[in-house]
């Protein structure tokens, strides 16, 4: 047998991955080479997506370029959203339809969802989160998980991939085999899941097991998984997406699409970015790691290993803040050069690629019979179908504790315009920013430029912020997300409390943890006289939450939703 040709060898490594890039309108010239060499995809970012008609325009454009070019977006509703990343989600996420738990609702939600991402052009969506939240600390999942009961993430895992299907898009399930369980962002740094198999078969892996393999119906299975950099020493001492055993335990559940790496530039595998030794000591840590962010790494080291790994798609990561070509150069050179070397064959790139054109294929079918177009007429007539979906289901899932310390009536609407206190200082790495949705609502409810919008991110400012609402007679309204025991959102939260007792809080992190954080009726403690439980801080959320603050909407309680919606 001859000896492959470079441009042979190329196009095997092309097949493998999955580039973001830099553009709105046209594709880069590095770009629309790789994709006439067998490039497998590419990855949408806000940065790409300014609104749904120019991200329908773009994916034409790509399409025209390379017919079976894959379009990925990483869009998973409430705080996560790249289509609308510069307004906010026009649906409230999963913690809210694991809240409100209507399976109907939840595929009504997600095959609104899949409709505007076939009207955009988007192939697969990297959605839905089938993480199970058992970790109420946990930074980085949180509100993306449908809740912290496995049986319940696996329902509406099950019924929103329905509903994409539905709608014509791919879904691809993360972060396998779980990142529920952690109290570590591996955007930042490489959370350990120390638990046994058992464990993870009972806890973690249920909401995989019902999205994958031949007993699961089509409309309900997977059309790609996405791997977790986290570490599972009962599976190995390699981060899941490194990691052998957790490629090979995919596939025992039966799952035979393409494995796609989370972003290959997250701060959890900088570890093992130097070289084949790299990384010998990572993967130790037991408890809450340092939360360091020493800039991207060469990805190129980490995309061979990802490959050794079992993985078939490589997400090399956001080129914000960094040369888009670079980072594609940086995994394909290393690819070719492990190709040259032996560490990767051939055929093994080749069986990747044809996984990822098998999938592709499918979704292009659900697509072609799904009625729905790629065009910017028809991205605006789903959006705004998205949008009447979304407002209702957020409406149905918003809750209100009603002053938890008596167990009285609650305190909404407000009684005036009100001050209001955001204690949310950690940036967002999943959303990529601190969102404002709720500012945002409150500003569009009240008399314009009525609302004070306080936000201490410094001691001396927290001092000069307490005192003023200490002092002032309006109404006050905190924002949190992780107010922690411990925490200095915790410190500052219970700071606020003893000054104003009758504030109330619009928390917008998980709902599972209400009771632990904000206490129960007639537990006594200083405990805030209304808690609005929004479910996610996306743009639906804001605006439900704020539809109770201003009297908008009914108040309801934990048993109660704050209104109702025929899905």
């Amino acid at each position: 047998m001859s000896a492959p040709t470079a441009d042979e060898v190329v196009r095997a490594v092309n097949g493998v991955l999955l580039p973001g890039f830099t553009g709105t309108q046209e594709p880069p010239a590095w770009l629309v080479d790789a994709a006439g060499h067998g490039l497998a995809g590419v990855l949408y970012f806000g940065h790409n997506t300014p609104d749904v008609a120019t991200t329908a325009r773009l994916s034409a454009r790509l399409r025209e370029v390379a017919p079976d070019l894959l379009i990925a977006v990483d869009e998973e509703g409430g705080d996560v959203s790249r289509l609308e990343a510069a307004t906010g989600s026009g649906i409230p996420g999963n913690a809210a339809l694991g809240v409100v738990d209507d399976v109907a609702l939840t595929e009504t939600v997600g095959r609104a969802l899949g409709r505007l991402l076939t009207a955009t052009g988007i192939d697969l969506d990297l959605a839905p989160d089938v993480d199970v939240n058992s970790d109420p600390d946990n930074p980085v999942i949180g509100v993306r998980s449908f809740g912290a009961d496995p049986t319940l993430v696996a329902r509406h895992g099950a019924a929103f991939v329905r509903g994409l299907h539905a709608g014509g898009a791919g879904a691809c399930g993360k972060h396998f085999p779980g990142h529920g369980a952690t109290n570590v962002d591996s955007h930042l740094s490489l959370p350990v899941v120390d638990a046994s198999l058992d464990e993870l078969r009972a806890r973690d892996l249920p909401p995989f097991a019902a999205t994958v393999g031949a007993a699961v119906a089509p409309e309900e299975r997977l059309d790609a998984l996405m791997t977790a950099h986290v570490v599972v020493p009962a599976l190995g001492a390699l981060p899941g997406t490194l990691e052998p055993a957790v490629a090979e335990l995919a596939r025992s559940l039966g799952f035979d699409g393409p494995i796609v790496t989370d972003a290959l530039d997250m701060g959890a595998l900088a570890a093992y970015a130097g070289g084949a030794d790299a990384g010998s000591r990572a993967g130790t840590g037991t408890g809450r790691a340092e939360e360091t962010d020493d800039g991207p790494h060469d990805v190129g080291e980490v995309a061979v290993r990802a490959i050794e790994g079992g993985a078939d798609l490589l997400c090399l990561g956001t080129t914000v803040g960094r040369d888009d070509e670079t980072l594609f150069r940086q995994a394909q050179e290393a690819l070719v050069g492990a190709v040259a070397s032996g560490r990767v064959t051939l055929d093994r790139l080749r069986t990747s690629a044809a996984r990822t054109a098998r999938a592709l294929a499918a979704t292009r079918a659900r697509q072609a019979s799904s009625g729905v177009v790629c065009s910017p007429e028809a991205a605006l007539a789903a959006l705004a179908d998205l949008e009447a979906v979304g407002a209702a289901a957020a409406a149905h899932a918003v809750r209100v504790v009603a002053r938890p310390a008596t167990g009285g009536p609650p305190t909404l609407p407000l009684t005036g315009v009100p001050d209001v206190v955001d204690l949310r200082l950690r940036f967002d790495h999943a959303a990529g920013r601190t969102a404002q949705h709720v500012q945002r609502a409150l500003d569009e409810a009240f008399a314009p430029g009525s609302v004070l919008h306080l936000r201490p991110a410094d001691e001396d400012t927290w001092s000069g912020v307490l005192a003023d609402v200490t002092a002032s007679d309006r109404p006050l309204v905190v924002l949190t997300r992780e107010p922690v025991t411990g925490s200095g959102e915790r410190a500052r939260l219970d700071a606020l409390l003893a000054a104003r007792p009758e504030l109330v809080v619009v928390h917008t992190g998980f709902p599972g943890a209400v009771e632990q954080w904000f206490g129960r009726p007639g537990e006594g403690g200083t405990v805030p006289a209304a808690v609005v439980v929004a479910c996610g801080t996306g743009r639906a959320n804001a605006r439900a939450a704020v539809g109770l603050l201003a009297g908008h909407a009914a108040p309801g309680t934990l048993d109660r939703p704050g209104a109702e919606v025929t899905p």
